[in-house]
């Protein structure tokens, strides 16, 4: 009888949609159309309320088409609460790779469920495998711990959770938990055994790949630890200083120097100042492209040379042309661009003598305003094959300040440079008024900002 109280022979003929309206636009009138389409098996679940004696009831159907012949065998099969509480069970074994097995001891009968046959990887028409059996499709280095737990559960009836590794008929090597527990007798004899069993073969393989990922990153942080405390004595050793005063050449220099300690985020700026063989004064700020050991090396490179080569009098273009040439046929390096800005003061005519390659010019504060240098050309070390350089001086008067510095100062992600330029001549037209005053403006500059970069600032005072 069908859900319109239509029996046997009054059935025969009918359309379903002029006989059942509502199934139209369904889920299972598209399962019916998709069976008859693909061939395919449909099977679904569908709630109807009827009504018996008067007593509304919704019953749940579990419903089959079946393709045959150009038309559909359909079964209609109401799920009782006792047949749905065992679906859900068997959908929650499935999911969680999980069954159920029960050991009558007495009487020598094992019950499995169909999902410890999934685990196994065993054929249902074996039926269910002994405990006796088990060792045989266990590795012999597992079979100890596995054999003392039975025995205590067989034993003293101790309940067991224990993880094992089983070879499946395929070759496949599984990790199986089992977790059981015994039902004495009177006498305190174990009579039954209920417990489940669990393939933890994807767990464990996640676990294995979490390990192995964190043995990767422990070893990787090491490595950049090694590095950077490796970093930091290059550093230390080529740039101990990093705040100093000095006086030479009737100057006064004020030399600030943060490099930026994060990971390996060393390197980047450097600066010299010494005094020429002649009683000039010579005063270098560098910034590698880069940082860690790479830019270390670099600096190092670039900082030796150019003072070798001003102490033997190398006019100071020339000798950017030639580190020029240096970077560029020095594959290994690591490092392919710097900026790098030069001044050679002579104290007997108070002239400087400046070039840069690409660097960012010079900011001179006179009469308390500060104002920055036209810049000569030159492009930055490292770009091109055939650049070009040339030189600028400024007479420094008394009460001048002059400040020499990196990008880090000035720059902000996200920011025009032209106003992180303009935010430096207001800052150091307050700041720059006497000895020992670049670490206060280097501090004004950056102290509100997080910091992303190495900071040198070199303050020039007469």
């Amino acid at each position: 009888m069908d859900i319109g109280g239509r029996r046997g022979r009054g059935l025969l003929g009918l359309q379903v949609l002029r006989t059942y309206p509502g199934a139209a636009g369904t889920d299972l009138w598209q399962g019916y159309l998709k069976a008859l389409r693909t061939g395919e098996v449909h099977e679904g679940e569908l709630e109807y309320e009827e009504v018996a004696a008067g007593i509304p009831r919704r019953s749940r159907y579990r419903v089959r088409a079946v393709p045959c012949q150009g038309g559909l065998i359909v079964s209609w099969t109401r799920l009782d609460t006792g047949e749905r509480r065992q679906r859900r069970l068997a959908d929650m074994q499935r999911l969680a790779r999980m069954g159920w097995a029960d050991w009558d001891l007495a009487r020598d009968v094992i019950t499995w469920s169909d999902e410890v046959y999934t685990v196994f990887d065993r054929d249902p028409a074996l039926g269910p495998m002994g405990l006796e059996e088990l060792p045989t499709h266990v590795p012999a280095e597992d079979l100890p711990a596995l054999g003392a737990a039975v025995r205590r559960l067989l034993g003293d009836g101790e309940p067991i959770d224990h993880t094992f590794r089983i070879a499946t008929p395929r070759g496949e090597v599984r990790h199986v938990r089992i977790v059981a527990e015994a039902e004495p007798d009177v006498h305190g004899d174990p009579v039954e055994v209920h417990g489940f069993f669990q393939d933890r073969t994807g767990a464990k393989r996640a676990e294995r790949q979490l390990l192995d990922h964190q043995q990767a990153v422990l070893a990787q942080q090491s490595q950049l630890t090694a590095e950077r405390r490796l970093a930091a004595r290059l550093q230390e050793t080529l740039l101990p200083v990093s705040h100093q005063t000095r006086h030479l050449a009737g100057l006064t220099v004020d030399v600030a120097y943060q490099p930026l300690q994060e990971g390996l985020n060393l390197g980047g700026d450097w600066y010299s100042v010494i005094e020429l063989p002649d009683g000039d004064a010579l005063f270098v700020v560098g910034d590698v492209a880069g940082h860690g050991l790479d830019a270390v090396a670099t600096m190092a490179l670039l900082r030796f040379t150019a003072k070798g080569m001003a102490i033997t009098g190398t006019p100071l273009p020339a000798v950017l042309t030639r580190l020029n040439a240096l970077l560029l046929h020095t594959p290994d390096h690591g490092v392919d661009t710097a900026t790098m800005i030069m001044a050679c003061y002579d104290p007997a005519a108070s002239r400087l003598t400046w070039v840069r390659a690409g660097h960012l010019p010079p900011l001179l504060v006179r009469g308390g305003k500060a104002r920055l240098l036209e810049a000569p050309a030159g492009m930055l070390l490292g770009a091109a094959t055939h650049a070009h350089y040339e030189a600028a001086t400024l007479d420094l008067l008394p009460g001048d300040h002059l400040l020499l510095y990196t990008d880090g100062l000035v720059e902000l992600p996200g920011e025009p440079l032209d106003k992180g330029l303009a935010r430096l001549a207001r800052t150091a037209e307050s700041h720059l008024a006497g000895p020992r005053c670049v670490g206060p403006l280097v501090r004004a500059l950056v102290g509100p900002y997080e910091r992303r970069d190495d900071i040198c600032a070199l303050h020039i005072a007469r």
